[in-house]
């Protein structure tokens, strides 16, 4: 268990280590692009005063220096300047976290079942005719983008289909003003569904290779000389340690649905952190630039750490930094 600890405190080190070097290169990168000040007299007198106290008049470290100590002591991320004037930049990404985290949630609780469940069944059909068609779809939806997948829902949805009111998500104001509403909900399937597609095939090709591999092992064979099926004796044994080193990737999913999908978000007019990444880019909006980097870094390295330590608590014959 020490050396169990002693690995976990490492990679935490290493992670805090690699975060404060990836915000530092997007500090500086995006404060080195030009900043224009509003057409509006008395605007633009008040934004450069909040400039002036942020040091935006002051060399990029100095700066930094600023920024950092605002996060550490007033949990100050800035201000938005462009997309939300004069509003707070956690604000800004808060009001647009919940239209990504549904979407997401919605296409992994959709994928990860129907993903593992097509991943036994072709490992336990394998070299047989489903395993083949399964296999040659799984290939073909990991190669194909997610935004194309995006195009083609579209095209079926709301054009051929009629399924939903308009290829993209519904407003609040048109949901009855929640995100819970169904037809806030049918009018996310599409986004959800482009989602899944990738999702299903990673899981399906993952579960597939686990299991195959695990139903040639010799306890398996022990197994049925005992007189389990070969149903029972995937259920009972092969299944269970197929799934350890599955289970890490559901967890890093589940983790990983804070990203959203920038492309996705945009195609489909999701309010949510992807889209406002990109409008932060295109309107060289600072602060929520900043933020939205940070919180995108934050999720990808802990989704890592995550996936690592979950392998010694899902199977106790792992124990991380022991020799």
């Amino acid at each position: 268990m020490k050396g169990m600890t002693k690995y976990v405190l490492k990679r935490i080190l290493l992670m805090l280590f690699t975060f404060f070097v990836i915000v530092t290169i997007c500090f500086i990168l995006i404060r080195m692009l030009p900043q224009e000040l509003p057409q509006d007299v008395n605007l633009a007198a008040a934004i450069q005063a909040r400039w002036e106290a942020l040091g935006y008049d002051k060399p990029i470290l100095v700066q930094y220096g600023i920024y950092l100590k605002n996060i550490v002591t007033e949990w100050d991320f800035g201000t938005s300047w462009k997309i939300s004037l004069m509003k707070p930049a956690t604000y800004v990404m808060g009001s647009r976290l919940l239209p990504t985290v549904l979407v997401n949630l919605y296409s992994l609780i959709f994928a990860i079942p129907l993903g593992i469940a097509l991943g036994i069944y072709a490992a336990i059909r394998k070299n047989k005719w489903e395993d083949q068609i399964i296999s040659v779809v799984i290939m073909l939806f990991v190669s194909v983008p997610s935004y194309v997948y995006a195009f083609i829902v579209q095209y079926l949805f709301y054009f051929k289909w009629h399924l939903v009111s308009q290829p993209t998500i519904l407003s609040l104001a048109d949901a009855g003003g929640t995100y819970f509403s169904w037809s806030m909900f049918v009018s996310m399937i599409p986004a959800v569904l482009a989602l899944s597609f990738g999702e299903i095939a990673g899981l399906a090709r993952f579960t597939r290779a686990e299991l195959t591999e695990t139903l040639t092992q010799d306890y398996m064979l022990l197994a049925r000389t005992k007189g389990l099926t070969r149903s029972q004796a995937t259920v009972r044994h092969a299944l269970k340690n197929a799934m350890v080193p599955i289970l890490p990737m559901i967890i890093s999913s589940f983790i990983g649905i804070l990203g959203g999908s920038m492309i996705i978000e945009q195609i489909f007019s999701i309010p949510g952190v992807g889209q406002l990444y990109i409008l932060s880019i295109n309107l060289l909006d600072y602060d929520v630039f900043m933020l939205d980097s940070i919180f995108y870094t934050f999720i990808g390295l802990l989704a890592g750490i995550v996936v690592d330590i979950s392998y010694g608590f899902i199977d106790p014959r792992i124990r991380m930094g022991e020799k």
